[in-house]
């Protein structure tokens, strides 16, 4: 996948509808009845969608503890409705998808399980931009032959001479040390929009 990621010539799109819209709009509290209801007709209405983010985050924490669901099932579930998708995730690096630091096996083995149940992509983020912090994962999907984006999160203006610390060197030097890192793909998470 790696591979044939680094040959396309054109631009590929990812729909982060599945996750982040909901969970900007509604505090993530759309049930999985409801996405499968619109997963085939995504996939079939967009079969050129690089990839469709529609876990991670905090997909995870609410399925369990707000809708009563089991996310593991979802995964399933989705991926029934839409195979012919990359299925793509928010990793938060080492906190994994949930809101502490987590020792590092506990990261492999997510990683891995999460790879087994159908995730083709893991975007890889920390708030700070502490690469360090990211390597393990990015090693992880890595190793379970799948594609590690890895994204530094920006806010600001580059151009503010004002807020001379995130200028344009800063996220150049951040982006080199993810090139560095052994990820796929370099992403930019604009969080505030």
């Amino acid at each position: 996948l790696a591979k044939w990621l680094k040959e396309q010539k054109e631009v590929l799109l990812t729909d982060t509808t599945f996750r982040d819209a909901h969970q900007s709009l509604l505090a993530t509290r759309v049930r999985t009845k409801d996405l499968e209801n619109i997963a085939e007709p995504t996939a079939r209405l967009l079969p050129e969608l690089f990839s469709l983010e529609m876990w991670g985050g905090a997909t995870f924490d609410v399925s369990y503890r707000f809708l009563n669901e089991d996310p593991w099932e979802r995964l399933l579930k989705l991926r029934q409705k839409a195979p012919n998708v990359l299925f793509q995730m928010l990793l938060r690096a080492s906190n994994a998808v949930g809101y502490k630091n987590y020792p590092d096996n506990l990261i492999r083995e997510f990683v891995e399980k999460s790879s087994n149940a159908g995730i083709d992509v893991f975007r890889i983020f920390d708030s700070l931009n502490w690469v360090e912090g990211m390597k393990l994962a990015i090693d992880s999907v890595r190793e379970s032959d799948k594609v590690a984006e890895a994204a530094m999160c920006y806010t600001g203006d580059i151009l503010n001479s004002a807020r001379p610390k995130y200028d344009l060197d800063y996220y150049k030097k951040v982006a080199k040390e993810l090139q560095d890192s052994g990820a796929h793909i370099l992403g930019i998470k604009d969080m505030a929009g």
